[in-house]
């Protein structure tokens, strides 16, 4: 049987071509040819749609048609396969009006919840959007209204009214870093990770609406206060308050090293000079951006554990980590030391009534920086920075063999999760080190992490065969998202076939991270993808750097397009080893 998807979203692509992939691949499990809508020629026997926007459907007039629900289509694509042939009526655009009347009406308003809520990811770029995406989408399935806030990289999109706020029965927060709260006071909050959303966003919403509590931080005067939602220690504890350190440090570091880069332009040494563009630019990058950098982390860092009162400990005890040479690991020392030091004098400091407006402005400040500011130049800084100085020493005076050996271990970091903990952990150790001037861990990490997605874009090239035209044309944006050092463009492969995916891409990445640092390429900013390599002397060894990446992505790509498996109807032909990478198509019955 030929069957036509149609999937439509009204967020993005991403939720849309998920749905009609795993529609495609429940299909040809079940023995049917799968045809996408872009494909339709008008001639298939059944056509299925799993659509939360309006789309148009009169071109499939008289043909057996099936709604399914999105949710379903993302999570149990071979039931919906299985009932639709049977549940499909024939089309008629005239019915459509009354089709939408009877949905609505038989949803039940007492069942119907109000949900807000708000996504962020360090980066905001992928993670922040495709988590957004999936709420709104579950939520819809569901029966609920919901309406996502994003902050990403540009700031919050799609922001929340206070009418919306004042209306929701509930608020989800799915946040990798801290995100201010205090606007939600008195509402029922139910705190997640992207990464639950995105991947479990059906459950998210489920147990938003059975497990969400007013918490005590932000009830209302008079109100009983409320345990917090429950949540992992990635969700709620020292691995947020970190990510949301190194989510407010990027863009600072971002500039300061494409500062640094664009005074090489110049010359080496042109910014000794005193006076010229390169040594403005230079002071810009390194005198000013770099020596902000780990208060900022530290400032953060704080923030996230105290809120506001926590800002003023966390930015001194890291401006004195970098002045003792304690560097990133002194920093992030230092916001959790006066992130908690501020937080215990706001709870266990009792003051009188006359006085209690002066804890904010003047006891909190006070007695949190000098604890933390005395704890780390008597205690943490000399020892930290001795620590420092000799991974510094290590790192830049390891021989060859560790040098490659640290290179597979962060190339391979950078592919496992694609934008999770074990990726950001990697880029994070990358990032402090670029405060001490040692450049050769964030090449190799940059080069690992644009692996994954140019790779399977060259897959979806060299073994065409084996993908749908969806796929193919995924993996064109993959391409590029890899060349921008957007790891997470390979997430919808990994999503789909994480067993052949994730292991392809953990071997190119740790390929092209070893093959970085024996070459010995350095990396002044620590983003950017290939267009840092525009700006002169901001790679050494440039070319050699270049041959990383490729020599990593081919791997990746070359395994995969050899293990993948072919869709199902070319399963026969597919038993021909003489064409292992599929680059021939199969010829028809």
């Amino acid at each position: 049987m030929n069957i036509t998807i149609v999937t439509a979203c009204p967020g993005g692509r991403t939720t849309s071509w998920l749905a009609a992939q795993r529609l495609a691949r429940a299909a040809e499990r079940a023995g049917h040819q799968p045809i996408l809508d872009a494909e339709d020629a008008g001639n298939s026997d059944l056509v299925i749609v799993a659509a939360s926007a309006p789309v148009d459907l009169a071109r499939h007039a008289g043909r057996p048609l099936y709604r399914a629900d999105m949710a379903d289509a993302l999570t149990d694509p071979d039931r919906v396969i299985e009932v639709a042939p049977e549940a499909a009526q024939p089309y008629d655009p005239a019915d459509e009006p009354a089709v939408v009347a009877e949905a609505d009406a038989g949803a039940a308003p007492s069942e119907q919840a109000r949900i807000v809520g708000v996504t962020a990811c360090p980066t905001g770029v992928a993670h922040t959007f495709m988590a957004a995406e999936a709420l709104t989408e579950a939520g819809r399935s569901l029966g609920h209204e919901v309406r996502i806030e994003t902050q990403g990289s540009v700031g919050a999109q799609d922001a929340l009214t206070e009418e919306e706020i004042a209306a929701a029965d509930v608020v989800l927060l799915a946040c990798d870093i801290e995100v201010d709260d205090s606007r939600f006071a008195g509402k029922r909050i139910y705190r997640a990770s992207t990464g639950a959303a995105l991947k479990r966003a059906k459950a998210t919403i489920e147990a938003a609406l059975a497990e969400a509590a007013v918490e005590s931080g932000n009830a209302p005067e008079g109100s009983a206060p409320a345990a917090k939602s429950k949540g992992s220690i990635k969700e709620r504890g020292v691995y947020k308050h970190l990510l949301t350190g190194v989510s407010f440090m990027l863009p600072m570091v971002v500039a300061g090293g494409l500062c640094i880069a664009l005074s090489f332009v110049f010359g080496i040494h042109a910014a000794d000079q005193k006076g010229s563009f390169a040594a403005a630019l230079m002071q810009i990058g390194s005198g000013a951006a770099f020596k902000l950098m780990v208060p900022v982390l530290a400032g953060y860092i704080a923030y996230s554990i105290a809120d506001r009162p926590g800002l003023t400990p966390g930015l001194i005890g890291g401006l004195l980590a970098t002045n003792l040479g304690a560097g990133f690991i002194g920093g992030i020392i230092a916001g959790f030391l006066g992130g908690y030091a501020a937080l215990a004098v706001k709870r266990f400091v009792p003051l009188p009534a006359s006085i209690q407006s002066l804890k904010p402005i003047l006891i909190i400040p006070l007695l949190s920086s000098l604890a933390t500011g005395l704890v780390m130049i008597y205690v943490i800084g000399t020892p930290v920075a001795a620590i420092l100085d000799t991974l510094t020493h290590f790192l830049n005076s390891m021989g060859s063999t560790n040098a490659v050996l640290l290179g597979l271990l962060l190339g391979g970091m950078m592919c496992f999760d694609m934008g999770g903990p074990i990726n950001k952990a990697a880029y994070t150790f990358g990032v402090g080190l670029l405060s001490t001037h040692t450049y050769l861990p964030m090449a190799a990490i940059m080069a690992g992490g644009m692996v994954p997605p140019i790779g399977l874009g060259l897959a979806s090239l060299v073994a065409r065969p084996k993908f749908d035209t969806a796929e193919r044309e995924g993996g064109k944006a993959a391409l590029v998202l890899g060349l921008c050092f957007i790891t997470e463009g390979a997430i919808p492969f990994a999503a789909r076939d994480p067993l052949r995916v994730i292991p392809c891409c953990v071997v190119g990445g740790a390929v092209a991270g070893a093959m970085s640092m024996y070459f010995g390429c350095k990396l002044m900013a620590p983003h950017g993808g290939l267009f840092v390599l525009l700006i002169p002397n901001a790679v050494t060894h440039a070319l050699l750097y270049l041959g990383a990446i490729a020599s990593g992505s081919v791997v990746t790509g070359l395994v995969y397009a050899v293990i993948k498996r072919r869709p199902a109807t070319d399963d026969a032909p597919a038993a021909n080893t003489a064409d292992p990478l599929g680059l021939e198509t199969s010829r028809a019955a």
